[in-house]
C-alpha cells in the first residue's frame, strides 16, 4: 500500500524519510493532487536503467521495422558507411 502524504509534512522531513523504502515510495500530494515521489535511490537506479531499455528497445524496433519494409544493408556497406562516418 503507498504511503500518500501532504507536502506540509515535509516540515519535518524526518519523518517522511523514515518512511521511504525500496517498493515503498512516499507520494506527496499538494491541494490534494499528488505532486511528487520520494524513493529509495536504489530503486531510483533501477527506474532509470528500465526507462533507458526501453528507449534502446524502441529504437531497436525502428530499426528492425525499417529493415524489414525498406531492406536490409549489408554488413560491408555499414562498416564502409561507419568508415567514412567516423574515419575508421
Amino acid at each position: 500500500m503507498p504511503t500518500i502524504k501532504p507536502i506540509s509534512d515535509l516540515r519535518n522531513y524526518g519523518e517522511v524519510l523514515r518512511d521511504v523504502a525500496i517498493g515503498s515510495p512516499v507520494f506527496l500530494t499538494k491541494n490534494g493532487h499528488g505532486r511528487y515521489a520520494v524513493l529509495d535511490i536504489d530503486e531510483y537506479k533501477e527506474f532509470e536503467k528500465m526507462m533507458a531499455w526501453r528507449k534502446l528497445k524502441s529504437e531497436l524496433d525502428k530499426g528492425r521495422q525499417s529493415g524489414e519494409e525498406n531492406g536490409w544493408i549489408a554488413a560491408d556497406e555499414v562498416k564502409a558507411r561507419l568508415g567514412e562516418r567516423y574515419g575508421g
